[in-house]
């Protein structure tokens, strides 16, 4: 039995600005001592929602301490916007006007907020979907993330996130220790097939560990189980959730030593 207690952390950023950090923390019956890895949590750009802290609470009844925070602490307080007309308006304003590197200190300090926690083994991932998803991207340049499952991440392809739209997230690709999962689907338009293309080739070039799903007759969003304008998805969702566990399970949970090059000779033949 998992059972999740919740609670929030108030983080002082460098700019002087409160950060909320939501934690879903998994509890086990009669073992006050238990450890587990940590998950950072990237939202989309309506901030910790009622999707995302659902879906935090499903990551942490897996044994995964999440932190979820919200970013847009720059402009107002830790409330989640609505899923409406000036909740998205406010949002995209928001997605470029703060900089890029405060997005990064927001996921230095949830690294921090975790691995400080006497209850957390000190292994990371993070994971996030649309704005959230090339969070989760940006925070995998932190050597201290084993792995991260980005859900169809916007802006990666186009380097327009923050400030002056002008991200450098493709071009540090080498930067990147961790595994990654990316997951489109193929009917997001925020994410063309040109865009994908690029994503993945440069993956490939810079020799990353990763794996890229795209789903057929998936939109933007498919995830998301409110106010998704009819994209949701629960029978994909559940798949690209086992992907997750699949990741976070092999490299946050186990003990897989130090990487070693894998040159096994592939055969031609079936």
């Amino acid at each position: 039995m998992v059972l999740i207690n919740e609670s929030h952390h108030d983080v002082v950023t460098s700019g002087g600005t409160t950060m909320r950090v939501f934690l879903f923390h998994p509890v086990i019956p009669g073992y006050p001592n238990a450890k587990f890895p940590g998950v950072v949590v990237f939202s989309e750009i309506y901030q910790v929602t009622g999707p995302v802290a659902r879906f935090a609470r499903q990551i942490a009844g897996h044994g995964y301490i999440c932190a979820a925070p919200s970013v847009y602490h720059d402009f107002e307080g830790p409330d989640a916007l609505a899923y409406d007309g000036p909740g998205t308006d406010r949002g995209n304003e928001y997605k470029i006007k703060k900089a890029v590197t405060s997005y990064d200190e927001d996921a230095k300090l949830c690294i921090d907020l975790l691995q400080g926690l006497g209850t957390c083994t000190g292994k990371v991932g993070a994971t996030g979907m649309c704005l959230g998803g090339h969070l989760a991207f940006r925070c995998s340049l932190d050597p201290r993330i084993s792995s991260a499952v980005c859900y169809f991440a916007t802006d990666i392809h186009s380097s327009t996130l923050g400030l002056g739209k002008s991200d450098n997230s493709l071009a540090r690709i080498p930067e990147i220790k961790g595994e990654l999962a990316m997951i489109f689907g193929k009917m997001d338009n925020h994410v063309p097939p040109a865009g994908r293309d690029l994503i993945r080739k440069t993956l490939h070039e810079a020799g990353r560990k990763f794996s890229f799903y795209e789903f057929t007759w998936a939109q933007h969003a498919f995830i998301r189980d409110e106010e998704s304008k009819g994209r949701y998805d629960p029978g994909l969702s559940k798949i690209c959730f086992e992907i997750l566990l699949e990741l976070f399970t092999r490299t946050l949970k186990t003990d897989l030593g130090e990487a070693v090059v894998d040159d096994t000779e592939i055969e031609d033949i079936c």
